[in-house]
């Protein structure tokens, strides 16, 4: 039986492919960036294409540099950006409009009136969500309610809804399915009973039949198309990227949390069994079902994470590279009074402010490139303070916390990150986590795998990071921030 895995990590920014053994290690990796579309302030759109012709590059790119073929594959593994949404022809695959990405903030007028005629209170207590253009409901009504002819072809059946993983799958293997982490992010999906929920299709007004099958992480969900790769491959295993990378960091223990730095930031924290209900505006979802059995979690969500340091070389070109960042961000320090608000697309968790947008402050006449740089930085750890800060408020404070994603490579970010929340943080070996946690779903259902006990012992620190800071600088620093979002906020 083969022993290999092939992880599918389809971002915001690019599509990643990596094979991975039995022993959890990556054999080949492939990645390729896509365009981002901005046709409006606060809009945000993919090509669908752009993405599926991406993925399969990429795979085919992996298989190659790897020197396999796809009979040495035992099962492919998805995760995806979450929440972005698109609407296709059920007859011939071809998207109707471009996806709506996780960051857009086109309905968040439609959220407000939603609130206004009071129905956040259920639809809370209903998915773990809250009223937000973030999540994949409004989306969906956007586009049959803008595309000429989409609400009556949406009635008639021949259109279908997908978040990325259930696109990606559709055109891989014809299947019209998803999981329960993915589903939990729609604002359509009842987490108690993980099921599509009648009342909230009737509030947004959007016909059951364009949505597909919810199913468990790990199982098998269909098998890839034979002029694909060669010969048929199971997809065994989907996950949403965050819940993804909770599974690859081996946080299958209630009080376990993770952080993944990535184009946003999420801190992810493993609840146990029972869904737990957050009093200060953090988010319950589904954290994975293996086995018959569900996890559910807490998250707090930061949009701008690695897409801040992205704006910082791409948009003000003030770096070339973002490995330029570690020297930079040395060479100022901690004690920066410089302040970024990446509110690009409004402020996430726990503030949930869709019309905020960003500001630098403390600037002064010998501030440089390098302050900004730093502040960018920082403002990743300042946000991560935030989500744990609701966490606490929720008696919900993490046991472990374990980071992954491009950021935490730099030394300097990671230990900021510990000193500013004065916690140990634990990084692993392998920080492509997401992809790892969609090839350890994939494994359990291929044969891989026979455990969760297994997973668990593949895990491997790298390093561990412990708070250096004294309690009166970071407790100014975070303060300094305070004020500064407090600056940029439009509600209260």
């Amino acid at each position: 039986m083969s022993q290999f895995i092939l992880a599918i990590d389809q971002g915001t920014t690019s599509s990643r492919a990596i094979v991975f053994n039995k022993a959890g290690q990556i054999v080949a990796q492939a990645q390729e960036e896509f365009p981002q579309h901005f046709p409006q302030s606060g809009w945000v759109e993919h090509n669908p294409e752009d993405i599926i012709s991406t993925v399969l590059s990429v795979c085919k790119g992996a298989l190659k540099s790897a020197k396999l073929t796809a009979n040495d594959i035992a099962s492919i593994g998805i995760t995806n950006q979450r929440e972005t949404t698109v609407v296709w022809d059920n007859k011939t695959g071809e998207a109707i409009y471009p996806a709506i990405v996780w960051q857009d903030r086109r309905t968040a007028e439609y959220c407000a009136q939603l609130k206004a005629q009071g129905h956040e209170d259920m639809v809370n207590d209903k998915t773990g969500l809250l009223l937000d253009p973030y999540f994949s409901a409004t989306k969906i009504k956007w586009i049959l309610d803008n595309v000429d002819g989409a609400r009556s072809r949406a009635d008639n059946g021949e259109l279908a809804f997908g978040t990325i993983d259930t696109f990606i799958l559709w055109r891989l293997t014809g299947e019209h399915k998803t999981d329960v982490t993915n589903a939990s992010r729609t604002l359509l999906c009842n987490i108690h009973d993980l099921k599509w929920d009648e009342e909230l299709l009737a509030i947004f007004d959007i016909p059951k039949s364009l949505l597909p099958t919810i199913h468990p992480s790990s199982c098998e969900f269909g098998h890839t198309q034979a002029e694909i790769f060669g010969a048929p491959i199971q997809v065994g295993g989907i996950a949403g990227d965050q819940q993804a990378a909770l599974i690859g960091q081996a946080c299958f223990k209630e009080g376990m949390a993770k952080s993944t730095y990535g184009t946003g930031c999420f801190l992810m924290l493993n609840t146990g069994s029972t869904p737990r209900k957050s009093q200060h505006r953090l988010l319950t979802t589904v954290a994975y079902q293996i086995g018959g059995v569900t996890h559910y979690a807490l998250e707090g969500s930061i949009f701008m994470a690695g897409a801040t340091i992205q704006w910082i070389r791409d948009g003000l070109k003030l770096i070339q590279h973002a490995s330029e960042t570690l020297d930079m961000a040395q060479s100022v320090g901690a004690n920066n009074q410089v302040y970024l608000v990446p509110a690009f697309t409004g402020l996430g968790a726990p503030y949930w402010d869709p019309h905020a947008r960003g500001a630098i402050m403390g600037l002064t006449r010998d501030t440089g490139i390098a302050e900004i740089v730093t502040a960018g930085l920082q403002s990743v750890c300042y946000q991560t303070r935030d989500l744990l800060e609701a966490m606490k408020k929720d008696d919900a404070l993490p046991t472990h916390l374990r980071v992954d994603g491009g950021m935490v490579v730099n030394d300097w970010v990671v230990q900021f990150l510990s000193d500013i929340l004065d916690l140990p943080i634990e990084r692993p070996v392998i920080t492509e986590t997401t992809a790892l946690g969609a090839a350890f779903l994939a494994g359990l259902s291929g044969g891989v795998f026979k455990s969760i006990e297994e997973v668990c012992e593949l895990w491997q620190e790298q390093a561990e990071f412990h708070p250096q800071m004294a309690g009166d600088e970071r407790e100014a620093l975070y303060n300094g921030w305070l004020d500064t979002v407090s600056r940029v906020r439009t509600s209260e």
